[in-house]
């Protein structure tokens, strides 16, 4: 059985590592930089996901040998003027606490009527340094009044994908795997995988 080639994730978040691996199926030996414990973290001070997922990009494959994936992504609610953003990860105060997160999502839309919001997710390849494609994913929905679901991460038990009746946490990884902006986003690199543009690889 041929080897499988190496894609490396510039993330410590294992949540979204198998979401990743989830989504790639059986196409990549899929490894994040928990493998990799020399390597630093890379503050995020873009105020962009483009800007967050190159400076991740970029920084772990400077220092690396290999493709690396990075991905930046995040909530935006139209009633909060598209908050919390670039900032979804630490909106509650404490990096990377889902609950507090969600908590003051919940407070913040407390009797609003606009409850529309989209997931974002911008993905950055490169290797050795330098930067090979940039791929989009989006998802529209809106903002459930109280969380719902035990499945995914983040949001998800409070957001309701368009053209749904139930919370991303609801539907499942098979669902998600789908529909999601992450998933979107790596349907796009599969699609430029597939049709040779990234021939490097």
């Amino acid at each position: 059985m041929p080897e499988l080639p190496q894609l490396i994730l510039a993330t410590r978040n294992a949540h979204k590592t198998e979401e990743i691996r989830h989504i790639l199926g059986h196409r990549f030996e899929v490894l994040d930089v928990r493998s990799f414990p020399e390597l630093p973290e890379i503050e995020e001070t873009g105020t962009t996901f483009l800007e967050n997922a190159r400076l991740k990009a970029l920084g772990i494959s400077n220092r690396i040998d290999g493709w690396v994936l990075a991905d930046d992504s995040g909530l935006e609610v139209d009633a909060l003027g598209a908050a919390p953003g670039v900032w979804s990860s630490s909106f509650g105060g404490e990096e990377g606490n889902h609950q507090l997160n969600n908590e003051r999502l919940m407070r913040e839309m407390a009797g609003k009527t606009d409850r529309n919001a989209r997931f974002r997710c911008t993905l950055v390849l490169a290797k050795g340094g330098v930067e090979k494609g940039v791929f989009l994913g989006t998802v529209e929905g809106s903002i459930a009044v109280s969380p719902s679901g035990n499945g995914g991460f983040g949001y998800d038990p409070l957001f309701i994908p368009a053209d749904h009746n139930a919370t991303m946490a609801d539907l499942g990884a098979d669902v998600k795997s789908r529909l999601s902006h992450r998933a979107k986003a790596i349907q796009a690199f599969v699609r430029e995988l597939e049709t040779g543009n990234l021939v490097d690889f």
